[in-house]
């Protein structure tokens, strides 16, 4: 079983998530499945179909969200060391090839978010940038072939 590392906000985020999914849409789909069912014949039922395949995903969702809660490990973000990266470092890296400059922070898979600059641990861009110092560069290998990049700036 993967333990999820996570702020705590990141945490309290999935907590309401999970409330929201079991205390309101939960039950907002009983009541289209009931609602469907007494239209009559179910085996001809588009909405009754629909509704019962909607509620099959919420569950799966539920589900998943009770197992990372369920395994979530909470970081003190006053004890993380900037003088390497690690989770919850924020990294400015630059591409050696093109020279671009990057920024990211490494945080837990269920807080990944690219458009916010948040990547997940587990992809191969953070994976060969944990442990490194301000100046090392990092080999990755990724789908497109093999990147380097110079560590700049760690922070939080």
């Amino acid at each position: 079983m993967a333990i999820n590392y996570m702020t705590v906000q990141g945490y309290n985020k999935l907590v309401e998530e999970l409330n929201e999914l079991e205390s309101v849409q939960r039950p907002a789909i009983s009541k289209q499945i009931g609602e469907a069912r007494d239209k009559g014949d179910l085996s001809e039922n588009a909405e009754y179909d629909a509704a019962k395949e909607a509620q099959g995903l919420l569950e799966m969702k539920i589900s998943n969200l009770k197992n990372i809660v369920a395994t979530a490990r909470m970081l003190d973000e006053t004890k993380i060391n900037t003088k390497e990266v690690q989770i919850l470092t924020r990294v400015k890296i630059k591409n050696t090839k093109t020279q671009q400059i990057m920024s990211y922070m490494i945080v837990s898979e269920s807080e990944a978010n690219f458009k916010e600059g948040k990547l997940s641990v587990s992809t191969p861009i953070a994976k060969g940038l944990l442990g490194k110092k301000v100046g090392q560069k990092a080999t990755v290998n990724v789908p497109s072939g093999v990147m380097e990049f110079e560590i700049i700036e760690i922070s939080l």
